[in-house]
């Protein structure tokens, strides 16, 4: 599942990693900018240039969101294709291995239409190449046969919008990141805000939840709505099978608890993460590779999911060395710091 709410708008796209963007519970994800909880600097932004657009009678500019996964960017592409009164395509970097995967949608758009790609920075060179054209002047240039008898032909496209989303901004090339007219990074929700989406959730669902119940899922939500309406779902099952069907403080922790995340929203990986870091190599530093096999997880996994959550705790640090656990990961799992007069993260700093 990719952001907190369902448009029924989009479709589902091809590729299975765009698959499980989409939330399985319909009519979660807002319709309408006003209804979209956090990212208030974005929304502001999202807010004037929709205005402008409709004021010129034009498609809005293309659009690149950044961010880790979870945080609203599918989303964001929804309310863009209802607010604009367009359609919304989905479709996924990884699904459009060829040219004329990409071909065969960009002609299907009718004017005005919202095409929004995931993991655009996954896109592979020969389709970032038929892009461009699209993206600048409207036109899109296809090859018709093969050898010395090919010929180029040149078709004018509607003007649509590009909505690009990344979770690793980095790998996007510079000439695709240029056409974009905004680049705008989606950061994690406080506490209140995820509150807030589990209250709204628990709404839809028609889930009997108070206030206190509806922190304690905000507080180990990891700064996620994906993650906040997860964890709701969750206590939602527990309250009914082990309570009266209400979420309360007291019932939301005992979910919660049984379901394996503890009270800063740390799950039994990353767990293992921090008692293996912190006990079987001393504090670190230790490489990712290393860090990832004693663990059971892929290094990609452990760099892309779990690590950025436990940096932002500092739990974790990342070093030209390797990883090294701070103070807090050695509190969190019940270990003292390393004795010495520094930690293994101050010493290998100061070396």
């Amino acid at each position: 599942m990719r952001e907190e709410f369902l448009d029924p708008n989009i479709r589902e796209p091809d590729d299975d990693s765009a698959t499980t963007e989409l939330d399985s519970e319909s009519g979660l994800r807002p319709q309408a900018l006003d209804e979209f909880v956090g990212q208030s600097e974005l929304k502001e932004h999202l807010n004037i240039v929709l205005e402008a657009a409709r004021m010129r009678g034009q498609s809005v500019d293309h659009l690149l969101f950044a961010g880790p996964p979870g945080l609203g960017k599918t989303t964001l592409a929804g309310i863009i294709a209802t607010e604009m009164g367009v359609q919304l395509h989905v479709t996924s970097g990884p699904a459009l291995e060829r040219a004329g995967d990409l071909a065969a949608i960009l002609t299907k758009l009718e004017e005005g239409d919202v095409l929004f790609i995931d993991e655009i920075h996954r896109l592979s060179r020969a389709v970032e190449e038929i892009l461009y054209p699209a993206m600048e002047d409207f036109q899109l240039d296809i090859i018709v046969g093969k050898g010395p008898a090919a010929s180029s032909i040149r078709l004018t496209m509607p003007p649509f919008t590009l909505v690009g989303a990344t979770t690793r901004t980095g790998m996007i090339t510079g000439p695709l990141r240029d056409r974009f007219g905004l680049v705008a990074r989606l950061d994690y929700y406080d506490a209140d805000e995820l509150r807030l989406i589990a209250e709204r959730a628990a709404g839809i669902f028609e889930i009997d939840i108070d206030t206190d119940g509806a922190q304690q899922i905000a507080r180990r939500s990891r700064g996620t709505p994906r993650i906040a309406n997860r964890l709701l779902r969750r206590v939602r099952d527990f309250a009914e099978v082990r309570a009266d069907g209400a979420i309360t403080a007291d019932v939301a922790s005992e979910g919660l608890a049984l379901f394996g995340v503890d009270d800063r929203g740390l799950d039994k990986v990353d767990r293992a993460i921090l008692s293996n870091l912190c006990d079987q190599f001393g504090g670190g530093p230790v490489g990712l590779s290393t860090l990832a096999i004693s663990v059971g997880e892929q290094p990609e996994t452990l760099e892309d999911v779990y690590e950025p959550f436990l940096i932002t705790q500092g739990m974790v640090a990342r070093t030209p060395r390797g990883r090294v656990a701070l103070a807090a990961a050695y509190e969190h799992v019940g270990m003292h710091p390393p004795s010495a007069e520094r930690t293994a993260a101050q010493r290998l700093f100061d070396s």
